[in-house]
């Protein structure tokens, strides 16, 4: 009778332990975009791209798989749409049409899926997990960050022309496939054009004739938290449009680690992924 009541409560334990999370598959492109199979309103099969920088959903003009079911209003907005993603399914799902993706995507998927939980993104795995409760943390460093209109920025340290600069924010931007992009005040107020090596650049034109040169270049030292990385590819902007108003931390450097954000968006905790020491992602 002992022996039966252990193993009742090893089992419960065990399902309880189960309820309590729940994962959701993904791949990862080439470009370092992870892209997420869902079933739209029971009939519209996407691949959508994870966008952490946002909280809703997207279609993208460019969509390859169908999605007649997803019914926009004129200001290409479309409310009350349920989403399944494995075997998990989200209710009242608000879609924004002609919203550029990454490549291999039909559209884009926030972080609306993890509303009030705590969750990770586990490269190792090629998945999401969404917890209930904290997770065992061990092994993994805090690093603060600040929410803002659905975005997550941190802070990181880097050294430019043997200058350490302190409290740089950087953006989450999962949708950019490059490891770090600098805003246009960041750019020319440490003058990277002429600091940095360049390693190439880009030049076009609007229909002004206005030009936009994008330009990559080579950061001699990066610290997140206790990881350093040398000889950095990184990105800006010079030229005469100039709308890049923060910097970014891409998806290259995202996959370098295992991420767990904390309920209340305050707290992300990451440790080194198995992509750690991957050559970086070159833009073409």
């Amino acid at each position: 009778m002992l022996k039966q009541t252990v193993l009742f409560i090893l089992l419960s334990a065990g399902f309880y332990g189960i309820k309590a999370q729940q994962t959701i598959p993904f791949r990862i492109t080439k470009h370092h975009n992870i892209i997420v199979k869902t079933l739209v309103n029971k009939k519209d099969s996407l691949d959508l791209m994870f966008q952490i920088a946002m909280k809703d959903y997207s279609i993208s003009p460019d969509s390859k798989r169908k999605a007649d079911h997803i019914i926009f209003t004129k200001e290409e907005i479309s409310d009350h749409n349920t989403v399944q993603i494995g075997k998990i399914t989200q209710k009242e799902v608000r879609f924004f049409d002609h919203q550029l993706t990454g490549y291999e995507a039909d559209g884009k998927i926030g972080t609306g899926i993890f509303e009030g939980k705590a969750f990770k993104i586990d490269y190792d795995n090629g998945q999401f997990v969404i917890y209930d409760k904290m997770p065992d943390l061990k092994d993994y460093q805090p690093i603060p960050i600040i929410a803002d209109h659905d975005a997550f920025y941190l802070a990181a340290d880097q050294i430019i022309d043997g200058k350490q600069q302190q409290e740089t924010y950087f953006v989450l931007q999962s949708g950019f496939s490059g490891a770090i992009l600098y805003s246009n005040d960041f750019a020319d107020e440490k003058n990277l054009d002429t600091i940095l090596k360049i390693k190439g650049e880009k030049i076009l034109k609007n229909a002004e004739g206005k030009t936009l040169i994008t330009k990559q270049a080579v950061l001699p030292y990066f610290k997140l938290g206790n990881s350093i990385f040398k000889d950095v590819s990184v990105g800006f902007f010079s030229g005469e449009l100039k709308n890049q108003h923060v910097s970014y931390l891409g998806a290259d450097m995202l996959r370098r680690f295992i991420w767990i954000i904390d309920a209340e968006r305050k707290m992300a905790y990451i440790k080194p992924s198995k992509y750690f020491s991957e050559p970086y992602y070159t833009m073409n």
